[in-house]
């Protein structure tokens, strides 16, 4: 039998215990004609990260909204509140039904919100929203817990610059009689459910309230329909049908204001500066009504920022400047070695470098008479930003390598054993060398999000969390599967792997390492009205999982190749107690929320700007900039950069079973 199958009877099985299970005898079960008995309706998204990425087990629901009426943002939504419904996803399209059919008395919290000085039983308060499942069964309990009231295609609008405060949109209220009272109004405090509330009479049993109408109307249709909302500031900025200049000076008035970082001295562009650069460039490329041109303009833009969540992309504008940025060079790559020489690291067989007689191993003195760190220091790689000078440095390095075809430079080296020498080197058509020192070199873009193997001569459990972008139901099963075969085979050491993950959204995994809770950054954005950046929301926080997992020694390895959620994710493994951090860099310091910073743009050019930020109780920026720092630093040395084995790896193993190590026995 499917698991679709299964869902739909325990989803019929549900609605029959929750509405028509025999009551006690003189129990009586208030049914009344003339009201709603079920919800449908429809939605609309352009933002398609959760639908189409995150999730992928749909559903809908009526979510219980007492988080909202009481103001609690932790709110636990009990499982015995929660009545499930269908939805449908036109992905194609990027829009959706969906339908709830309404117990006969639904079990909700009651809410007295008539806002008079008598004690009454209350009315129930529900939102149609959509209801992901995450991990576990279909309701959210667990871990998989929703909290506080929902605002993400929910029947409800709600004020985003507020604190999720309900403003429009439409509520399911059930009143148990016909004597109690619902606001009519917000009142003049615009803010629904308090003391200045007028407040009128409702039937007995469901009504919708239309909160979008003054007085608030109550619908008593059989079937009502509703709509689900995008919030507005999660929906993409479309200025495709602008030239390029009302775009680009739309795009940057908002920019300008709600850049995550607008007002950090060191990470915000010189604002009018920038403005007098870039116009002129797309004035021009409105005139010749060329793409390439505003597309590198744009480009041009991004480039201010010290930040590696900016990009622009482009579809043809893009691969054909990427690759004409890479696709010649002189035929080899270098590294950038912790005592500050430079060796070749690698040499594309019949290119020029090695047509000249540079070998591995060759050490850089100059390029073109300068010192060959002030030559990398100079570069401006074309696939910056960067956030953190030590991703920016890796790339000067691979892109000083790259030159337009036929250009010629001179190079002084020294081979290993020999005498320095320098020859000239012509650039030809190769991207081989290129390819070789790419961070993702070795990254599996077929690889399941999570995957794992024992290494039992070790006693050692090895997981790498390949990608946060994907099927995040999945990708936590696979964790946790991963646990537990390591646990089943009495595993004494863990190596978590997370050197390779460009990030999507953080999943709390550290919970099943800790019974403790482990605090995040308070995220924060742009307010329109104080001008100022606001919190939204509480404090993220990682929770522990209902299963606990322990092991001698717990291993996380980290890298410039982590970015995003990724560092989310690593940091919380780095707050296991006991966890050791090894890494021959900190994670990328890439660290925002930029599902508000979406732009489309003329010439079928998409623009991202992180829009949210992440902050610690004493105002400092959490890990943008800084990363995931490696509590264990592994070198890179000659040694090291041609090693046969990994590095980190092999530092882990060192530590591992040194005899100063107490944690766990030798093999």
């Amino acid at each position: 039998m499917s698991k679709k199958i299964i869902r739909q009877i325990l989803l019929i099985a549900t609605i029959i215990l929750t509405g028509c299970n025999p009551k006690p005898e003189g129990t009586l079960i208030p049914v009344y004609e003339d009201q709603p008995y079920k919800i449908i309706g429809t939605f609309t998204y352009s933002n398609d990260f959760v639908l189409e990425t995150y999730y992928v087990e749909q559903a809908a629901a009526l979510a219980d909204m007492h988080g909202f009426v009481i103001r609690d943002q932790e709110w636990f939504t009990p499982v015995e509140s929660q009545v499930l419904g269908y939805m449908d996803v036109d992905y194609e399209n990027n829009t959706g039904t969906f339908s709830i059919s309404l117990p006969v008395v639904p079990e909700g919290q009651f809410n007295d919100i008539d806002q008079d000085s008598q004690s009454d039983r209350g009315v129930q308060i529900f939102a149609a929203s959509y209801w992901p499942n995450l991990t576990g069964g279909p309701y959210s309990e667990g871990d998989d817990p929703s909290f506080g009231w929902p605002s993400y295609l929910a029947s409800i609008k709600t004020d985003t610059e507020n604190q999720d405060e309900v403003i429009g949109g439409k509520l399911i209220i059930w009143a148990p009689d016909d004597q109690q009272q619902f606001p009519s109004d917000f009142g003049i405090d615009g803010l629904l459910f308090t003391k200045d509330d007028p407040v009128m009479e409702i039937p007995a049993g469901y009504s919708v309230i239309d909160l979008d109408v003054k007085p608030f109307n109550i619908i008593r249709d059989s079937i009502p329909a509703l709509l689900l909302y995008e919030p507005t500031d999660l929906e993409v900025k479309d200025f495709t049908s602008d030239t390029f200049l009302n775009a680009f000076n739309k795009m940057f008035s908002i920019v300008e204001k709600e850049y995550a970082f607008t007002d950090i001295p060191g990470k915000s562009p010189d604002w009018k500066a920038l403005y007098q650069k870039i116009e002129p460039l797309v004035k021009v490329a409105q005139e010749k009504n060329d793409n390439d041109a505003f597309f590198e303009a744009m480009r041009q833009f991004t480039l201010a920022f010290k930040d590696g969540h900016v990009g622009v992309s482009g579809g043809s504008s893009t691969e054909a400047a990427y690759s004409a940025a890479i696709s010649s060079g002189y035929g080899m790559a270098i590294r950038v070695m912790d005592n500050q020489q430079v060796v070749v690291s690698y040499i594309t067989p019949g290119g020029p470098a090695q047509s000249a007689g540079i070998k591995i191993g060759a050490i850089i003195s100059t390029m073109n008479n300068t010192p060959i760190l002030n030559a990398i220091r100079s570069v401006d790689p074309y696939s910056g930003p960067f956030s953190t000078s030590f991703t920016r440095e890796y790339q000067q390095a691979r892109y000083l390598t790259r030159a337009p075809l036929g250009e010629s430079s001179k190079w002084r080296f020294t081979n290993p054993g020999g005498k320095e020498q320098e020859v000239t080197l012509i650039a030809v058509d190769e991207r081989e060398s290129f390819d070789y020192s790419s961070t993702y070199k070795d990254m599996n873009s077929n690889a399941l999000p999570v995957e794992f193997s024992v290494i039992p001569e070790y006693s050692i459990g090895y997981v790498q969390i390949n990608s946060n972008y994907d099927d995040l139901n999945l990708a936590i099963r696979l964790f946790e599967r991963a646990l537990t075969t390591f646990e089943n085979n009495n595993i004494d050491n863990l190596i978590i792997d997370m050197r390779l993950n460009f990030g999507g959204s953080p999943l709390g995994l550290a919970g099943y390492l800790t019974n403790e809770v482990i605090e995040l950054g308070q995220l924060e954005y742009f307010s329109e009205k104080t001008g100022k950046f606001e919190p939204s929301g509480i404090r993220d926080k990682i929770l522990p999982m209902t299963r606990q997992f322990k092991f001698s020694n717990q291993i996380l390895l980290v890298g410039d190749g982590c970015a995003s959620a990724c560092e989310i994710e690593a940091y919380g493994f780095s707050q296991v107690p006991g966890m050791e951090v090894f890494g021959i860099t900190p994670t990328a310091g890439v660290e925002a929320e930029v599902a508000r910073g979406q732009f489309e743009l003329p010439g079928g050019i998409s623009l991202q700007i992180p829009t949210g930020r992440f902050t610690l109780p004493d105002g400092s920026i959490f890990l943008e900039g800084e990363g995931v720092q490696p509590t264990k630093k592994v070198p890179v040395t000659i040694e090291s950069v041609f090693s046969e084995n990994d590095p980190v790896i092999s530092a882990v193993l060192d530590y591992l079973f040194s005899p100063t190590n107490t944690g766990n026995s030798s093999p």
